[in-house]
């Protein structure tokens, strides 16, 4: 099988483009970048694109599975509409180009708390692009909730901080559906949820994704 993944560079993408080159399921992988950065591989194709002109690239977009981590924060993105830009925009042209050319597969990090209807900035967004992606038509769309993504080496503090406090919390069983999970696991989670759950739309939380890693 051929995969295709965007926001390789991120620290779950990462993950997931090296456990994909691992994984013997997988004859190809693509990966679409804003600039070099992962090593050469005889099963790895990276493309470098324009994500603000992505339709010049859509001819590259093919295979039998999608896989999007693309996101960024806000303090990196410098305002809501840029964040907004890269974590709904992108993700959302990269889905409907992938269909088009008859990707019948798209799996999609998103996070917990995801809905349109949010008065929460990050939650409306992700939540506005799960609804977006739902109406594409794909035949069979995942989407992986997880709370807090323990990210390897991160420089983020606000990020280290919150992280700490969650874990404080999860000791004494308080907002378990949040609880930090390390990228490599859940980038395991949505290679497995692609062979794992053939229904047409299905939303994993936080407990789903726990259990593909075991």
């Amino acid at each position: 099988m051929k995969a295709i993944v965007i926001g390789g560079s991120g620290a779950t993408g990462r993950e997931l483009v090296k456990q994909l080159l691992s994984d013997e399921r997988f004859r190809k992988v693509i990966t679409l970048v804003r600039r070099p950065y992962f090593e050469s591989h005889q099963k790895l194709e990276e493309i470098i694109v324009d994500f603000e002109h992505l339709a010049s690239s859509q001819d590259v977009i093919k295979g039998d599975v999608a896989f999007s981590c693309l996101g960024t924060t806000l303090k990196d993105a410098g305002s809501k509409e840029a964040q907004w830009h890269i974590d709904y925009d992108y993700p959302y042209h990269f889905a409907k180009m992938a269909y088009d050319n008859g990707i019948a597969s798209f799996v999609l990090l998103s996070a917990a708390g995801a809905n349109a209807q949010s008065s929460i900035f990050y939650n409306r967004m992700k939540g506005s692009l799960e609804d977006a992606i739902k109406k594409i038509g794909f035949a069979q769309f995942l989407i992986l909730q997880p709370g807090g993504i323990d990210r390897p080496n991160t420089d983020r503090l606000g990020e280290k901080i919150g992280l700490k406090v969650l874990k404080v919390f999860n000791s004494v069983g308080l907002f378990k559906q949040y609880e930090p999970i390390q990228t490599h696991l859940l980038a395991k989670a949505m290679i497995e949820s692609f062979f794992q759950y053939k229904k047409p739309i299905h939303v994993l939380s936080l407990k789903e994704i726990q259990r593909l890693t075991n």
